[in-house]
């Protein structure tokens, strides 16, 4: 089915995605039913990548009371309250897309709403510090994040303490809105997380959605993206840190649901110490009905000493060939021999030299954050994380990048 220009409303987007039924191979039909998301075996292409066992039981499912401690700085106008969970489910965003999504919802006896009205510009960001302080209880999470139309907001989501935590995030940005979502995973090396993020994205509404991973035992997350109608953007921005033993992974599915939107995925990351694990996988899928689109995804990893490993895996599934652009690309590989050569012929000591490269490597995605104290905490995160290595004396041995475009 082909829309005209004059036919392209929101009923008739939705009524064009109906009768093309089209459904990305890499994602499950998403549901609120869990029966509808069997217990994986980890042969499954969405859960072939994690250490099931290291879950700590989330995908058995058992009910708890447990809760994070939560510390909100709300700017004027904005609400926080509780909602039921079938007010939140009918918000429009997609349902769940794995058992873990499904879980979060059915346990969480209810949802929390952070609310932006229409027409609401924040001056300041909200802050959100949600911090655990124990791993042996499973904790549930249902939030709900609405920024109104034609309104502008930050949103920082600080995650810390010790926790089992698994929680399903709804994000729904109307028309003309505008929102920065940062979510920070800064916990106790014992912590286990797995979120799941929808976002819809509203005509010509505008998202940039931030994660920094920087600490845990094991950390999944998704981020699904959507779009409600025409003109809007998604900027998927990503920077994790994974040392000894630990386990970070991160997807993202953007679905072009819509003509002429805009989509860019762009994460980075750095791995030290024996079995430090990174997981990366990217998908857009371009629908039919999605005219026009411009959209590209890449992952970059700067692997700093042997024993560490990092599976970077992007995907482009094209329905249309009316697209203005769509690309992706994987880099894997140690320390750039020309960039550290060029640092020394000026004086700069080596090791100091392959910390400057690091931290190059990060700014340009911290830079853009735009919240100048957490840029500046994250810096000082990644100095932490690269204090505990001996930086003169890491294998400079370059590996083969991958690269794929379309």
């Amino acid at each position: 089915m082909t829309l005209t220009d004059t036919d392209r409303t929101v009923e008739n987007i939705e009524q064009a995605l109906e009768l093309d039924h089209v459904q990305s191979h890499l994602h499950p039909v998403p549901s609120y039913d869990v029966a509808t998301h069997p217990v994986p075996t980890g042969l499954e292409e969405i859960w072939r990548f994690t250490p099931l066992k290291r879950l700590r039981g989330l995908l058995e499912g058992s009910p708890s009371d447990a809760s994070l401690t939560w510390d909100e700085q709300l700017p004027e106008g904005v609400t926080l309250t509780r909602i039921s969970t079938q007010e939140a489910q009918a918000l429009a965003v997609n349902a769940p897309f794995d058992r873990l999504g499904a879980l979060a919802v059915a346990n969480a006896g209810g949802a929390v709403l952070l609310d932006v009205p229409a027409n609401t510009e924040l001056s300041e960001p909200v802050r959100l510090r949600l911090t655990g302080d124990s791993v042996e209880s499973t904790v549930w999470g249902h939030v709900v994040v609405r920024v109104g139309a034609h309104a502008k907001a930050t949103v920082v989501m600080d995650h810390a303490g010790s926790a089992t935590y698994d929680a399903f995030t709804q994000v729904v940005v109307a028309d003309g809105g505008s929102l920065d979502l940062v979510t920070v995973n800064d916990w106790a090396d014992d912590a286990v997380h797995a979120g799941q993020y929808n976002v819809r994205v509203g005509r010509d509404a505008s998202v940039r959605a931030f994660e920094i991973s920087l600490g845990g035992d094991l950390v999944r997350t998704n981020v699904n993206v959507d779009y409600a109608g025409p003109g809007g953007s998604a900027e998927l921005l990503g920077v994790y840190f994974a040392d000894a033993g630990q386990h970070i992974e991160h997807r993202q599915f953007i679905d072009h649901t819509a003509p002429r939107t805009r989509s860019n995925v762009e994460y980075k990351g750095a791995l030290q110490g024996q079995d430090a694990h990174t997981v990366w996988v990217g998908n857009v899928l371009i629908r039919k009905v999605a005219e026009g689109i411009d959209t590209f995804e890449q992952n970059d990893n700067l692997v700093l000493t042997d024993g560490a490993k990092a599976d970077s895996v992007p995907n482009l599934e094209i329905e249309t060939g009316d697209i203005a652009g769509a690309g992706h690309a994987s880099t894997t590989g140690r320390f750039d021999d020309n960039h550290l050569f060029y640092l020394q012929s000026r004086g700069i000591e080596e090791s100091e030299a392959r910390r400057l490269v690091v931290h190059g490597f990060f700014n340009d995605i911290i830079r853009r954050i735009g919240v100048p104290e957490l840029q500046e905490r994250l810096v000082a995160a990644i100095e932490d994380e690269l204090s505990g290595a001996d930086l003169s004396k890491l294998d400079r041995r370059p590996e083969a990048p991958t690269e794929a475009g379309a």
